[in-house]
């Protein structure tokens, strides 16, 4: 983020509320007429209901918005779900054009990037469904022909292997860098996922 001068109209990045990040993005958007950025990931997630579908921001709590300088900072401030633009000190900070345009260019037409649960050995799970319900475990082996994982439980008091339904996991520790590898995947690719 640059804090120089700040140009006329410039992209800079808005604080939202927690989980309110789409309808900052919506009112700046529809309310003021500002260009609005939001990227956004979709993925599958086992629940204790089964797998259902979310959708998350790239950048939680946050939003890039273009606007004049200093002219349209009380509105995006004031707008529902923001809670404050992005400053260093008295400065806001801009952020630079092709930052925004690299963002685009990976994620296309602004729907939410589909993205896959990468499970690999060592990573810690909970079972979500199944006669195993809130177990916990490690995963072993990944067996993505049968789309089955193996993975060590403690079962009766001694690790057991057991082969599951990936579908049937979630992942312990959902940070972004572990949806690093399947991001640098192609766009195309994520699509062909998602049909």
């Amino acid at each position: 983020m640059d804090t120089c001068a700040c140009p006329e109209v410039a992209w800079y990045c808005a604080r939202t509320k927690p989980k309110h990040e789409h309808i900052a993005a919506a009112g700046l958007a529809k309310r003021l007429g500002m260009e609005v950025f939001h990227p956004r990931l979709r993925s599958e997630r086992a629940t204790r209901r089964g797998v259902v579908r979310v959708v998350e921001p790239l950048f939680p709590c946050y939003i890039f918005v273009r606007c004049r300088a200093a002219g349209d900072f009380e509105d995006v401030r004031y707008s529902s779900g923001v809670s404050g633009l992005v400053q260093f000190g008295q400065r806001v900070a801009t952020v630079p054009d092709q930052v925004i345009e690299e963002l685009r260019q990976c994620f296309g037409s602004g729907d939410p990037m589909w993205v896959e649960e990468m499970f690999c050995p060592g990573a810690e799970v909970t079972v979500a469904g199944g006669c195993l319900l809130g177990s916990r475990g490690v995963v072993v082996r990944v067996l993505s022909a049968r789309q089955r994982v193996q993975v060590l439980l403690d079962f009766l008091g001694r690790p057991t292997l057991a082969e599951v339904d990936r579908k049937s996991l979630t992942l312990d520790k959902r940070l972004m860098a572990d949806l690093v590898p399947s991001l640098a995947r192609t766009r195309q690719e994520c699509v062909g996922v998602a049909a």
